[in-house]
């Protein structure tokens, strides 16, 4: 019979033996959020990043139906080379593996998969949410319910100006999901430093998160997840005038060419690209790579809470 259990990298799996600090990171970014070739190149920055920090970088990803949790390089340069690697969120593991598929995990999926490892600590760029028009469509990123019932730590930038902000920030208050501001108290954008929504709680240091996940393991009442909302500096953000341009024309775009579904953000982060000539996915690359460092430090703080 086929072995179907998540499999560990050599590096990941000593360091949760040993109790060293972990940092999930997701493939999808890999095979379907940048592109060729500056792809493999960001994510081993990515991983780079982690380990300047002083974690271990686990990135999490499907390779001919094996769920791995720590890709090698062998592994990350087939995701980010080869073409027809699935998009995978939390229901489709099951699937992609029976049938041996390559496959990159989404948010839902890298949460669920890593708090099932054992990691507690994730650096991705920004969450799904609420989608425009989710009224009519109830187009809503399983991001948000997985997150409610998974006790991860997800540092982020928000969730893409593309989408319904407003609506994702009340879901997420439904569900139950935790959110606090890495040294602020409004929520980010994404592409943008302020996405214009306040927040309740704000956190000043990486081991002031580190606290927060220990109160929420000692008291043993809350088993969703923690959003860290950590903006770029507002000198680091992309062009607030050429945002707003580029995603009224966008949006406008969509409707013309009838454009709907899981097509929708492909098509937006498409147009961002192109729309700013690149300046969206350099904004992309400082938002992963400053949220991997956080999250680096986040994981080493909770590290050194744990007794010998």
């Amino acid at each position: 019979m086929t072995n179907f259990h998540i499999s560990l990298g050599s590096d990941v799996a000593d360091a949760l033996r040993d109790g060293r600090p972990v940092v999930a990171l997701e493939s999808t970014i890999v095979s379907h959020g940048l592109p060729r070739p500056d792809n493999l190149r960001v994510a081993r920055e990515i991983e780079q990043a982690v380990r300047d920090a002083g974690a271990v970088p686990a990135t999490i990803g499907m390779v001919a139906g094996e769920l791995r949790v720590g890709l090698d390089d062998a592994q990350l340069t087939r995701l980010a080379t080869v073409d027809g690697v699935s998009k995978l969120s939390v229901r489709d593991l099951a699937p992609a593996a029976a049938t041996g598929a390559d496959g990159a995990t989404t948010v839902a999926a890298t949460s669920a998969v890593a708090a099932a490892a054992g990691i507690g600590v994730f650096a991705t760029g920004g969450l799904g949410g609420v989608h425009r028009e989710a009224a009519q469509t109830f187009d809503e990123s399983a991001d948000l319910v997985t997150l409610a019932r998974t006790p991860i730590a997800v540092v982020c930038a928000g969730v893409k100006s593309i989408l319904d902000v407003g609506a994702t920030l009340e879901r997420l208050e439904t569900l139950g999901v935790g959110v606090v501001g890495y040294r602020t108290r409004r929520f980010p954008g994404f592409y943008l430093s302020d996405a214009g929504f306040d927040l309740d709680w704000s956190v000043e240091s990486p081991e002031q998160v580190a606290d927060v996940l220990a109160a929420r393991a000692a008291q043993g009442v809350h088993h969703g997840g923690l959003i860290v909302a950590n903006p770029l500096p507002v000198d680091e953000q992309l062009d607030p005038t050429l945002h707003d341009r580029t995603l009224a024309e966008g949006l406008a775009a969509l409707a013309r060419e009838g454009i709907t579904g899981k097509a929708v953000t492909p098509f937006l982060l498409a147009h961002f690209h192109a729309a700013t000539e690149g300046a969206s996915l350099a904004v992309n690359v400082r938002i992963i790579l400053r949220n991997a460092d956080l999250a680096a430090r986040i994981a080493v703080a909770a590290a050194a809470r744990r007794p010998a």
